[in-house]
């Protein structure tokens, strides 16, 4: 995730990004460029059209089309923006929970071999999140001595959980924590499963292909007939203002879908993994 001061306007304006859109649509702008141009010379050089030529009307079309696009877009990248911050709960759940778990087990139990045991396997559930998420392998990790053997074939965070409640329901079974307090552990080791779910509906729900690949089509279109209008009002300074249209609109696609799925590794998703390693110093503080 990109970390930045938002107070600084002139990084903003000047300084360009790895992650900045204007790199992404650099060859379509050129492309536009030129089919601008190449637009605009056919009509005032070639066709000689002047303006008495109803070709000047079309940029009703985009007057009354440009509200309807600025709808469409709103709308995608809010609920983009959604995705991204009901993730960011969802994590900031995580850390919450493993910090409660943590917090609780360290009172009490009293061996030293089971709070060592739960410092390693709690901050091991986020790690092992993380990489599901991100579709990372998790084949075999090893956490400070714990030998955490991972199955490709079964669902990874599940098998942490598992072990989890195994040690949990052992600790029951031998005396060392009473019914009471396994029954508040339990609720504690159920929300780390709702956390994973609610972070895979996120991950495997992408916006309708057919929502999605409407606005593309729309944007393209839309830019592509602008030329055909202005170049009798502003000339050859067309290009560059159907340049930065262009540039304008898709970018506001691109943000949308760069951070409709949070849990990827592009400059813009949530840092997951800076997360988990932080769950992990927050529960070796407790245990």
């Amino acid at each position: 995730m990109v970390q930045y001061n938002p107070k600084d306007w002139i990084t903003f304006i000047f300084r360009f990004h790895k992650s900045d859109t204007f790199r992404q649509l650099l060859p379509m702008m050129i492309f536009i460029g030129i089919y601008s141009g190449i637009i605009g010379y056919l009509e005032m050089e070639y066709f000689k059209l002047s303006e008495k030529s109803h070709l000047k009307n079309i940029t009703m079309m985009h007057g009354m089309l440009g509200f309807v696009i600025s709808l469409l877009l709103a709308y995608r990248t809010n609920t983009a923006y959604d995705r991204w911050w009901e993730g960011r709960k969802l994590w900031g759940s995580l850390v919450n929970n493993s910090r409660n778990l943590a917090l609780k087990l360290s009172v009490m139990l009293k061996e030293e071999s089971d709070r060592n045991y739960f410092k390693k396997l709690i901050p091991a559930y986020a790690s092992v999140l993380q990489k599901h998420l991100s579709d990372e392998d998790t084949a075999k990790e090893l956490f400070e001595g714990l030998n955490l053997k991972i199955d490709q074939h079964k669902h990874y965070p599940n098998q942490v959980a598992k072990m989890l409640f195994q040690k949990i329901n052992d600790l029951y079974q031998s005396g060392k924590i009473s019914g009471n307090q396994l029954i508040i552990l339990n609720g504690e080791l159920q929300s780390f499963t709702d956390v994973c779910g609610a972070c895979e509906r996120i991950k495997n729900t992408p916006i309708p292909y057919s929502y999605s690949a409407f606005i593309k089509k729309f944007i393209f279109f839309y830019v592509m007939t602008l030329p055909f209008g202005y170049v009798f009002s502003l000339g050859y300074y067309t290009i560059p203002v159907v340049i930065f249209i262009f540039y304008v609109l898709a970018s506001l696609e691109l943000i949308a879908e760069e951070i409709e799925d949070p849990f990827g590794s592009d400059e813009n998703d949530l840092p997951t993994a800076k997360i988990a390693s932080n769950i992990k110093k927050h529960v070796e503080e407790l245990l």
